[in-house]
C-alpha cells in the first residue's frame, strides 16, 4: 500500500507542472518572442501563406490535366482513400523540389504505400507548365519514392488559371509572382485531404515526420487505415495547428502509466497471494481466513 501510495503521488506531482504548460500557464524564466511585424517584412513575403480551411470542401469538379495530358477532374482522385495534396511548380529552382524530396523520401518509409492506402496529387500552380514537363518530373520522383507498380498513386497536375485559382483560395494556398526574381513566391507544406475531398491536417515547411504523415493519414481516413498501434499513438498524440506537426498529449500518457502502475500492483499482490497459499499447502499448515471473529463475553 505504501508502494501504491508513493506511486501515485509522485505521478500527481510530474503532472501539475505539465499542465501548466498544456493549459497556457505562464512557467519560470519563460519569455515570449516578438515576432516580426507585417510592415518590415518584404511585400513578397506578406502575400503568401496558408491559410487552414479545415473541413472545408476542395472544388471536386476543378478540371485539370495529368501527365500525360488527359483532362481530369479533381474529384477522380477522391472516394475512398485520403489524399496528400501540395502545391508546386515543377519549374521551381529550390524549394518546390525540397518539398517532392522529403515528400517522397518520408512516403517511402511507410509501411503504407502510395496508390493503395493512399493517393499523392501534385498541382503546379504556374499556368504555363505542361504535361510533359510533368510527366518528366514524376519519372524523376519515382526513382526517388523507391517503390516499382506504385506510379498509379501519384498524379503530377497541371492546369488553366481558373481552375488553379479556385483551388488554391479553396484549399487557403497564397502565393505571388515576385517580379525582381523572376520567381513564385509561396509557402511550403502538404495538406492531408479526407475521401471526400476536406482538408483534414496541414503539415509545415519542408520536413515531414513520417509519424505525423502517417497519423494524419490515418485520422483522415477515420481509421480504416493503419493499425490498432496508430489508433493508440493518436490517443497519445495531438495534432496542433499553429506548427503542423503531432505533439504529445502528456496527461494521456501520464493517465495510462497510472492504470498500468495499478493494474501492475494489483496483479503482483495476486500473485504473491497466491504464491503463498501454494507454499502454505505444501508445508500442510491450513489457509488464513480473514472471516470475524465471534465477542467473547466475559
Amino acid at each position: 500500500m505504501r508502494m501504491f501510495l508513493g506511486a501515485l503521488l509522485l505521478l500527481a506531482a510530474a503532472a501539475a507542472p505539465l499542465e501548466a504548460q498544456m493549459t497556457g500557464a505562464p512557467m519560470p524564466g519563460y519569455r515570449q518572442q516578438a515576432s516580426m511585424p507585417a510592415s518590415t517584412m518584404p511585400r513578397a513575403l506578406q502575400a503568401i501563406g496558408f491559410d487552414q480551411k479545415l473541413d472545408e470542401p476542395l472544388p471536386m469538379d476543378a478540371v485539370f490535366r495529368d501527365e500525360d495530358g488527359r483532362a481530369v477532374r479533381l474529384g477522380d482522385y477522391f472516394g475512398t482513400k485520403p489524399v496528400v495534396l501540395s502545391f508546386v511548380y515543377y519549374d521551381c529552382p529550390m524549394l518546390c523540389q525540397q518539398i517532392i524530396n522529403a515528400l517522397a523520401s518520408s512516403l517511402r518509409t511507410m509501411t503504407l504505400s502510395a496508390g493503395e492506402e493512399f493517393e499523392v496529387v501534385l498541382v503546379s500552380f504556374d499556368p504555363r507548365e505542361t504535361p510533359a514537363l510533368a510527366k518528366q518530373k514524376k519519372a524523376e520522383y519515382m526513382q526517388r519514392y523507391g517503390r516499382p507498380g506504385t506510379e498509379g498513386g501519384w498524379h503530377f497536375l497541371t492546369g488553366e488559371p481558373p481552375a488553379i485559382r479556385q483551388l488554391t483560395s479553396a484549399a487557403g494556398f497564397r502565393y505571388t509572382w515576385d517580379e525582381d526574381t523572376k520567381q513564385f513566391a509561396h509557402p511550403s507544406g502538404v495538406i492531408v485531404v479526407t475521401p471526400d475531398g476536406r482538408p483534414a491536417r496541414y503539415l509545415f515547411g519542408i520536413e515531414y515526420g513520417p509519424r505525423d504523415l502517417r497519423l494524419s493519414l490515418v485520422e483522415a481516413s477515420a481509421g480504416k487505415i493503419g493499425t490498432k498501434a496508430d489508433q493508440l499513438l493518436l490517443f497519445c498524440y495531438h495534432y496542433d495547428p499553429m506548427t503542423g506537426r503531432y505533439g504529445l498529449m502528456v496527461m494521456r500518457v501520464l493517465r495510462i502509466a497510472g492504470v498500468a502502475t495499478v493494474f501492475s500492483i494489483v496483479g503482483f499482490i495476486a500473485i504473491m497471494i497466491r504464491r503463498e497459499r501454494r507454499s502454505a499447502r505444501a508445508r500442510g499448515v491450513p489457509p488464513t481466513h480473514f472471516a470475524p471473529q465471534p465477542l467473547q463475553r466475559s
